[in-house]
């Protein structure tokens, strides 16, 4: 692991931020830490990127941090600098001075090369967010932390720097964390996940997709939809057939292997003209939800998640 923590716990006063947390991110990986408001969030990255020391645990970490870069949630800049100008600057500091045209190229990625001409203290919240992930990458770190790039961008800007983020992950790590779930599930290979200060799961991004799937099809047929989900009805492996539309139909099976060998020859059977078969895909927000969802009060002893899991 590039970077790991041991039982690392923050408390400010009487409130637990950090929770003895283990966090363990692969080399050249891209970890994306989501959470709910107040979960640990920033926390945490602050004390990843040396702006914060934890109350007890410690921090490991396999590259010195002159070889790291963090971009913060509300970066701020000298307004009288040009992006080239920042651009150039940010990378001199961090010892590794960009040519000309890595400059020109990352801004272009960043989708600011009409601005290169502006002085930065006029730029929108959204254009100075791009400026600050393209600044914080422009040294070729070895470890990134982005703490919210994506916020208060535009649709097209959310695109720009979540492209940014998977090509620093090329030759990077990079740890962000996002309220924009469909962001992470965009550019995340693994996955961290905070509530109440404590990192109730970690692990590949696969694997917590594939552990909340259902063996759940959507059939779209010629006509007669009802028809075919009445003969599904009859069959052993199938728990759920109903249809949803004219031509549409759900059908739910005891296991995905059972459906995967049955589904076809049940169609033929019932004499459908198949258009399309679509199995049911969770992504990483109904999973999120369904995780860090609060049990009903008889059954709040007993968690459904344990307190810390190595994915």
């Amino acid at each position: 692991m590039i970077v790991s923590t041991n039982a690392l716990t923050k408390q400010y006063g009487d409130r637990t931020a950090l929770d003895h947390v283990d966090l363990e991110v692969p080399e050249r990986c891209v970890y994306g830490l989501v959470g709910p408001n107040g979960a640990g969030k920033t926390t945490l990255l602050s004390i990843l990127g040396g702006l914060r020391q934890p109350t007890s645990g410690t921090v490991n970490l396999k590259v010195s941090r002159q070889r790291w870069a963090m971009c913060p949630d509300a970066p701020t800049f000298e307004p009288w600098l040009t992006p080239p100008e920042l651009l150039d600057l940010s990378g001199r500091l961090a010892g590794h001075p960009p040519s000309s045209d890595e400059v020109h190229t990352l801004l272009d990625e960043a989708g600011l090369a009409d601005s290169v001409k502006r002085r930065v203290g006029g730029f929108s919240r959204g254009m100075t967010q791009r400026l600050a992930v393209a600044a914080t990458i422009v040294a070729r770190p070895e470890v990134v932390i982005l703490d919210e790039p994506c916020s208060a961008l535009d649709p097209a800007g959310r695109v720009e720097v979540l492209d940014l983020v998977r090509r620093a992950g090329e030759s990077s790590t990079v740890i962000f964390s996002s309220h924009v779930l469909a962001d992470v599930q965009r550019v995340c290979d693994t996955v961290g996940v905070l509530a109440d200060g404590r990192l109730i799961h970690q692990g590949p991004l696969e694997g917590l997709l594939a552990r909340f799937a259902r063996p759940v099809w959507t059939v779209e047929v010629r006509r007669s939809a009802e028809s075919v989900a009445a003969a599904f009805t009859a069959l052993q492996w199938v728990t759920e057939s109903v249809a949803t539309g004219p031509t549409t139909l759900r059908i739910e099976a005891t296991s995905a292997g059972a459906a995967e060998r049955g589904l076809a020859g049940a169609l033929h059977a019932a004499r459908a003209r198949v258009v399309s078969i679509m199995p049911e895909s969770p992504d990483l927000e109904s999973v999120f939800l369904a995780m860090t969802a609060a049990p009903p009060p008889s059954e709040r002893d007993v968690p459904d998640v344990p307190a810390r899991s190595r994915g």
